[in-house]
């Protein structure tokens, strides 16, 4: 019988917004555009090492939020 391995424990906070909150951003590999609502930050416990950032994002105008890996979301130039 094969073991499993366990995931380590961690715990989840709100993470530093790369850009201030509302911001146009893009997500990279989808192309979504929205504005930047926040972040959620997942750490272990043992160590406070962050693994993992996601950003929550949320269509200019309203409309259903949606998350990304924060790598992935990108300020829009209004200027385009």
């Amino acid at each position: 019988m094969a073991q499993t391995q366990e995931k380590p424990p961690t715990m989840l906070s709100h993470g530093k917004l790369p850009y201030p909150q509302g911001t146009l951003v893009e997500d990279s590999e989808t192309e979504c555009q929205g504005e930047l609502q926040g972040v959620i930050e997942e750490r272990l416990k043992e160590t406070n090492k962050v693994i993992n950032r996601t950003a929550f994002v949320r269509p200019r105008g309203g409309g259903i939020e949606w998350e990304a890996p924060l790598n992935r979301i990108r300020p829009v130039d209004d200027n385009d």
